[in-house]
Parts: structure tokens; sequence; C-alpha cells
């Protein structure tokens, strides 16, 4: 049913990524289908704030989600499942969405936190990428 699987992970909480993981790990494995884990690094080069990091921070910050995703893969993803390490940098939900459309992917998988009220009025990433994506999403809460 899914030949590929997008799983949407942060890893400045990967504690919380567990049930997420699992779960497109189980339907990677049940349809032979092959898991593309994906982490965005968010922007920091303009505005304000860009002036307070070095020129080289967003590479150096690419290159450690890099290296972060593939030790969080190979302590989460079994051997046997067809594995597609993707680090995306910019906005989050938008980055989820155009992940899934540049890999062909027809499922995300991502973990959401239980919703506050500032979520309803202003939309966490979850939510974001079920409005703006052109396939399936599963989102798990931990």
């Amino acid at each position: 049913m899914f030949s590929d699987i997008l799983l949407a992970v942060d890893l400045t909480s990967p504690e919380t990524q567990d049930k997420a993981v699992r779960t497109a790990v189980e339907q990677a494995k049940a349809f032979g289908s092959r898991l593309h884990v994906l982490t965005v690094v968010p922007e920091v080069h303009s505005g304000i704030v860009a002036g307070f990091f070095p020129k080289d921070f967003e590479g150096q910050a690419l290159e450690a989600a890099r290296q972060q995703l593939h030790a969080f893969c190979e302590t989460r993803i079994p051997a046997e499942v067809k594995l597609q390490h993707v680090v995306a940098h910019g906005t989050i939900y938008q980055e989820i969405v155009k992940a899934a459309q540049q890999t062909n992917c027809d499922l995300i998988v991502m973990a959401s936190h239980r919703p506050e009220l500032s979520d309803f009025l202003l939309g966490p990433n979850a939510a974001r990428v079920v409005r703006h994506a052109a396939c399936s999403v599963m989102i798990i809460r931990d």
C-alpha cells in the first residue's frame, strides 16, 4: 500500500519520537517500503537574529544534523529496512511537505505533542503538514 514513507523526526527531543519511529518501521516492514527519515534545521540567516551567529553556523548545523540523524537511525531503524537519510533546511512544515513530494512518498509519519490552546490558534507543524501534504499523513501522539 505504501512504497515510500517519510518519517519526520525532531532530533532536539529524540525521546518523543520513539512511538512515531516504531510506527513508521512497522509500516515499512509490512509493505516493504523505503523509509526516508527527515530532520529539518531551521533557518537563522535572515533578520536581526542572524547577526548573533557566526557566518558558517548554518553549514555546521547542517553537518551536525547529518551526523545526529545517522546516529539516531543507527540505533532505531533495523538493518533490513530500506533507508534514506534526509536533512532539510528551512521552515519545518514546508520542508516536510517538500521532502514528501521530492521523494514521492505516499505516507508521512510524524510525532506530535498534545495540543495546547495556542496550537488551536496558530497551528503546530503537524497540523500544517496535514493541511498542505498531497499524501496521507499519520500523526502519532507522544
